[in-house]
């Protein structure tokens, strides 16, 4: 759509969080360029959603103007792992034409163990050790670790409980070119079972 709207898909946070407007152009000509690179896959175009906490949450302090257009596209959850790869190599076209690809998520995201309230809480062992595992991958260009997380043990079973936080960087991971450089922006942990690791290709 022109302009979509900021969504506010979340609950138990502060007042002001729900007060942020994120006013980013939309473009229906790179949205229906992107429907079609990915037939013969179902795709659909939406004129109702917007932009949820998962895109302008970050993108507020990419682009505090809001000023570059955004397409938000959603992630079938129920799709394996490989599936969302494999759109991500299919997209990877976009870079070349100017197109940041961006995957907003957590590589480890469980909140049944998050401590709450503790500002000091210390990273649990199995976050640190499946966040180490996935850099190390990530750095010698080794993705299949990451496609096949769900057979990885428990370290991996805790750090990904559910995969909407997770696929993300799988599509980002799919548009990576051989030659390209990995980098991590940011990283940390925030209440034990969040990573803050931020991936950057290229």
């Amino acid at each position: 759509m022109d302009r979509p709207r900021t969504i506010h898909d979340f609950g138990g946070f502060p007042r002001a969080l729900f007060q942020v407007q994120y006013p980013a152009a939309g473009d229906p000509a790179l949205a229906q360029d992107i429907l079609q690179r990915l037939q013969p896959q179902e795709v659909a175009l939406d004129q109702d959603w917007g932009l949820d906490h998962g895109a302008w949450t970050v993108l507020r302090h990419m682009y505090p103007n809001a000023d570059v257009p955004v397409v938000q596209l959603s992630i079938d959850e129920t799709k394996p792992a490989h599936f969302h790869y494999a759109l991500g190599r299919t997209l990877s076209q976009l870079r070349d034409e100017n197109v940041l690809i961006l995957g907003s998520g957590n590589l480890v995201h469980n909140l049944h163990t998050y401590a709450w309230g503790d500002t000091q809480a210390q990273a649990y062992d199995w976050a640190i050790r499946f966040e180490n595992i996935a850099r190390e991958a990530m750095l010698r260009n080794d993705h299949r670790p990451l496609i096949e997380y769900e057979h990885s043990g428990r370290d991996a079973a805790l750090s990904v409980p559910t995969p909407d936080h997770f696929l993300p960087l799988l599509y980002v991971l799919g548009t990576q070119h051989a030659d390209d450089p990995v980098s991590f922006v940011t990283s940390g942990f925030d209440g034990g079972s969040v990573s803050m690791l931020s991936v950057q290709i290229g």
